[in-house]
């Protein structure tokens, strides 16, 4: 196994790693609104995310700037709760239906974006003590980047099916299925953030 394998690997691993169930949260909680037959829309999403915390995750692994581990840790389940509080005031846009699909919601993309630089504070510190004395960082990072971004997808992909069975196993209608885990997702974020209060 070459060195882009590994860390590729390395990147699928952490996200996937239920140990780091935070992330989970987060991406679960960003697609819960969204059905199977959104998948465009939620691929997009994902993709800003993996933007959003790769540039930061670039930044912080070259030691460009300092910060508190801590304040990192408390602010991931902030985004979390925040993203499962948006999603319980989301309304499906009226004559929304697949044949007439409704303008891209730019302000969700820019909420991923904007997070992810949050969580890809976190992923850094884990990447850092993989490195080691690797002489580039670059080819290491794409692949740990590339890596994240499929374990996303996976997890997105296997919750979007589950959600779609139990909507069609239990009769549920989007919102009813939309409150129902944003909610759960909501209650975890706050036992997160009282886990690692700060103040």
């Amino acid at each position: 196994m070459n060195s882009f394998q590994a860390y590729l690997i390395m990147g699928f691993d952490h996200i996937t790693d239920l140990n780091g169930y935070d992330h989970i949260l987060f991406i679960v909680a960003l697609c819960a609104i969204y059905q199977i037959t959104e998948w465009k829309r939620i691929l997009v999403l994902v993709t800003a995310f993996t933007i959003g915390h790769s540039i930061t995750l670039a930044v912080a692994t070259l030691q460009l700037f300092t910060y508190r581990t801590d304040v990192v840790e408390f602010l991931i389940p902030i985004t979390i709760l925040l993203t499962a509080i948006f999603n319980l005031f989301y309304k499906v846009p009226k004559g929304y239906s697949l044949s007439n699909p409704t303008k891209p919601q730019y302000s969700r993309y820019f909420l991923a974006i904007g997070f992810g630089l949050i969580h890809g504070l976190g992923f850094s510190n884990y990447l850092r003590s993989l490195l080691g004395k690797e002489e580039s960082i670059w080819q290491p990072l794409l692949a740990f980047n590339i890596g994240l971004e499929l374990g996303q997808l996976i997890i997105v992909a296997i919750f979007v099916i589950i959600a779609s069975l139990f909507e069609r196993i239990l009769n549920t209608n989007r919102r009813d299925w939309n409150l129902v885990l944003s909610g759960a997702v909501a209650g975890m974020a706050l036992i997160l953030i009282q886990k690692t209060w700060i103040f």
